[in-house]
């Protein structure tokens, strides 16, 4: 694992450091989605439009659509390769852009290039050529920093600078800047208002809401500026993202996880041994993974503390069930987890990234749903006993596995269409399954989200969690094992519950609110709201209840007796009031 790790280190850092010494997939992607309104692209992220008219929902393909052909795996090595001939570099307030790009472009070809703000304005530089790096590297000069001693990393991170900015500054020029966070809720509500169905009011929550591709790269960047320092130490190693990083579920301003990966260090030594005789490195050895997982995750959070621009509150909690580096990186406004080899978690990157990919209706229902849990406080970036994100976007899954006809497979029958390729094996857990969208049939579902979303609430309102459990590997309702609350079976590893931390009183919550929202999209009139300028179907559902409507919540409470509402219950299967209880187990 530590590649001759002391005298290469050492070489690397002097490079770095300038030391003293010796010299798209395939699948159904455009399925049930409105023209114009989200276009995937051949990397598997969403490429953001400006904001137009929604059209009528139609099933099967669209023209518009440029379907995603490339698996997880192909997309993740284009997009770190890409990353690799990225730069970021700080400007000044007032720059003109075609000077800067004629200026960097004498040192090499410049494939692609955006603006964004972020305690400045920052411009990211992708190179054709790697090698473009290292000539503008060779151009830039250390910063004299009066009364600081600065540490000379040769990094990636540049700051552009006017050498007489009051003359340069009348040739300034107005900038594009990329968005890096979706828009406040209330700004969202008033945008789905204008919309003609809740159709169409979901693409467009899933088209303010994904990740763009400027964003996807600057996140790659980002686990690529890591992997430098990693480099120094393990040189075969590499810094990948996953989760909603890379997953097709991934919300503006989240979090950006990432994992050292010594894979290919592995794959190396195995090609070693061929021939009569075997050599190898000696190397540290350690008594446990953990130990070694612990250690070199202290040496490289130890880097990023002292030597890595931009990186600040670095927290090594290295005695965590997975041991990780928390980071803020600065010129990109993330928060960042670092960890070691976590094989099942990019698996499990992989399954979603496929479900994403599949039907468009996946990902704008995930999306609404997500957002619409966070707007009551059913989810939170702060750990604790409510659900997470993971386990509410795998309660979607489970949703739509259990449609009819399915919109999205069981993990078991993916696995059935796994090739040898395929086959994987993580600490004695079976993770193999297609990763070749192609081999997948399409689904003849062409529910509308209209209906999905309000099924959704009500399946949930009448799940049985006292008795059932969620597994997605199988597709289907299952006895729970232990007593947890709510359980749902980790796809990959069978013998954990992803959603042991869900207390009573939560789960609670989260069903009766599931109810009231079933309630509201089966009784609001649409036409009669939008004449009185009411939020009407996911923009009602995205208000916190008893807020803005909260007289109308006390007279239905009140009149919970009326025959109307009795009926209406009658046909949501709550008519009997003790239910909610029953649902969810005491």
């Amino acid at each position: 694992m530590a590649h001759r790790a002391g005298g290469r280190a050492l070489s690397v850092l002097r490079s770095h450091l300038r030391l003293p010494g010796p010299a798209a997939t395939g699948g159904c992607a455009g399925q049930g989605q409105p023209r114009g309104q989200v276009r995937p692209s051949s990397s598997g992220a969403a490429v953001r439009r400006a904001p137009q008219a929604a059209g009528p929902e139609e099933a099967g393909e669209d023209a518009e659509v440029n379907t995603r052909k490339k698996t997880f795996a192909e997309v993740q090595t284009e997009r770190l390769e890409q990353a690799e001939r990225t730069v970021l570099i700080k400007c000044p307030p007032k720059l003109n852009e075609k000077k800067l790009l004629q200026y960097l472009s004498s040192h090499g070809n410049i494939k692609s290039h955006f603006f964004f703000e972020n305690r400045g304005i920052h411009a990211l530089i992708e190179f054709s050529e790697k090698n473009s790096i290292a000539s503008l590297q060779d151009a830039t000069g250390v910063p004299s920093a009066a009364g600081y001693h600065v540490v000379p990393f040769k990094s990636r991170l540049f700051t552009f600078m006017l050498k007489n900015p009051v003359s340069q500054a009348a040739e300034e020029t107005p900038l594009h800047l990329s968005p890096q966070s979706h828009i406040p809720v209330k700004e969202l509500i008033e945008k789905l208002c204008h919309a003609d169905s809740i159709s169409s009011q979901m693409y467009i929550l899933l088209n303010e809401y994904q990740l763009t591709d400027e964003n996807i790269k600057l996140r790659y960047l980002v686990c690529s500026l890591v992997q430098d320092f990693a480099r120094a130490y393990f040189p075969d190693s590499t810094v990948k993202p996953f989760g909603s990083s890379v997953n097709t579920f991934g919300k503006l301003g989240c979090d950006v996880d990432m994992f050292l990966d010594f894979r290919d260090t592995q794959k190396h030594a195995a090609k070693m041994k061929k021939g009569p005789f075997d050599m190898e490195y000696q190397m540290k050895r350690l008594p446990s993974e953990r130990l070694a997982t612990q250690k070199i995750l202290s040496v490289v959070g130890d880097c990023l503390d002292n030597f890595g621009p931009g990186c600040v509150s670095v927290q090594k909690i290295l005695n965590a069930r997975c041991p990780l580096v928390k980071f803020s990186h600065q010129p990109t406004g993330f928060q960042c987890d670092l960890s070691v080899s976590n094989s099942i978690a990019i698996k499990s990157s992989e399954l979603l990234y496929i479900y994403g990919c599949l039907d468009s209706r996946v990902r704008a229902l995930v999306f609404s749903v997500r957002c619409w849990a966070r707007v009551h406080g059913l989810t939170n970036s702060i750990p604790g006993t409510w659900i997470t994100n993971f386990s509410l976007t795998m309660m979607v899954m489970f949703f739509l596995q259990r449609r009819s006809p399915p919109i999205i497979p069981t993990l078991d029958q993916l696995k059935e269409l796994a090739d040898q390729k395929d086959k994987l094996v993580i600490g004695g857990y079976d993770c193999s399954f297609v990763s070749d969208l192609s081999k997948i049939k399409c689904t003849n579902n062409t529910e509308t989200l209209d209906v999905l979303l309000g099924d959704f609430f009500e399946y949930y309102g009448n799940f049985d969690f006292r008795r059932n459990s969620i597994n997605l590997r199988k597709g289907k309702e299952v006895n729970k094992p232990e007593s947890s609350p709510l359980y749902i079976w980790n796809p990959f590893e069978q013998d954990l519950n992803i959603s042991k931390n869900v207390n009573q009183p939560q789960l609670e919550k989260f069903v009766a609110m599931a109810r009231e929202s079933a309630w509201i999209l089966r009784k609001e009139e649409k036409a009669q709201q939008m004449i009185n300028k009411e939020p009407w179907g996911l923009a009602a559902l995205l208000i916190p209840f008893g807020k803005s409507n909260s007289n109308k919540m006390k007279n239905r409470m009140k009149g919970i007796g009326s025959e109307t509402i009795r009926n209406l219950l009658d046909s949501l299967k709550l008519n009997n009031p003790n239910n909610l209880q029953k649902a969810v187990g005491k």
